[in-house]
């Protein structure tokens, strides 16, 4: 593990896989991700194993290693986050977000104060674009919050899940006797940041091609055919008010990916040896 201190004193962790020259790409994960979840690191590991690139691979704020900022849950802070690593690794680097971090990974670029990104990809950010599917109360952070600050942490995974994410309640409550329940309760209070990211694109109302355009970068959008509607469409709607995206659609991938199906998109769209043009 290696880490750095922002400016403004958060301390971010991460792991650094060094693959060859082929650049360098940092991994931005999603709602209860942290940098060692096995799916991130087996990312990491082939990406720099099979596409010789750098990976970093980090805690988001609130998780894992990295510090925190209680009760202070601003998008703005996370993109600093991001630049500083940046700059710690290099001055250069694209980024790979996966789910609400892939939502990050697209704010930062659009920021204008990282200007070391070279390349966006972005697997299934949970945009709600339309009132066809599940749409999230616009203030749920009230509620988010004050679990939060109470350090419930269980009724945090429950509450987000469900009225975030709109997973069905039976789901969830069947996910309190698997193993990953306590990593789940580990990570509950940085979903406030999570929140914090996707909210306003949460709402049921079609993006702005105003908000994204300063996103000039190559940008792939990566979603899974056996993924449900919301983020298939969510997919979808932000290519289409991309300055320079492109779209794919993987038929046997879902958001809880196969590594194996998804390496493949990302490495050779981020080494330059995709057989599609971005």
């Amino acid at each position: 593990m290696e880490s750095i201190t922002t400016p403004a004193g958060i301390t971010v962790a991460f792991d650094r896989y060094v693959g060859g020259d082929a650049g360098t790409v940092i991994l931005v994960g999603g709602a209860f991700s942290y940098r060692t979840f096995p799916k991130m690191v087996e990312l990491a590991q082939k990406l720099a194993d099979e596409y010789r690139l750098t990976v970093i691979n980090y805690d988001r704020r609130g998780r894992g290693d990295s510090s925190d900022s209680p009760g202070v849950y601003d998008v703005e802070n996370e993109i600093d986050d991001i630049a500083a690593l940046v700059e710690a690794t290099g001055g250069s680097a694209a980024l790979f977000g996966w789910s609400s971090g892939a939502g990050l990974a697209l704010l930062a670029a659009a920021s204008g104060r990282v200007p070391g990104i070279t390349k966006v990809i972005a697997f299934e950010p949970p945009f709600v674009v339309n009132n066809e599917d599940f749409v999230p109360a616009a203030n749920l952070d009230v509620t988010l919050h004050k679990l939060i600050a109470e350090d419930r942490r269980a009724e945090v995974v429950k509450f987000y899940m469900t009225h975030a994410m709109g997973m069905p309640r039976p789901f969830v409550a069947v996910m309190r006797f698997t193993p990953f329940w306590k990593s789940l309760k580990a990570t509950a209070p940085a979903t406030a940041h999570d929140w914090a990211v996707m909210g306003d694109y949460m709402r049921g109302e079609p993006l702005r091609a105003a908000d994204w355009s300063d996103i000039t970068v190559p940008t792939l959008v990566i979603s899974g055919g056996k993924s449900g509607d919301l983020l298939r469409t969510a997919a979808r709607a932000i290519t289409a008010v991309l300055p320079n995206a492109q779209h794919v659609e993987l038929a046997k991938l879902s958001h809880n990916p196969n590594i194996a199906l998804l390496t493949p998109p990302a490495g050779e769209f981020l080494t330059g040896t995709a057989n599609y043009a971005v």
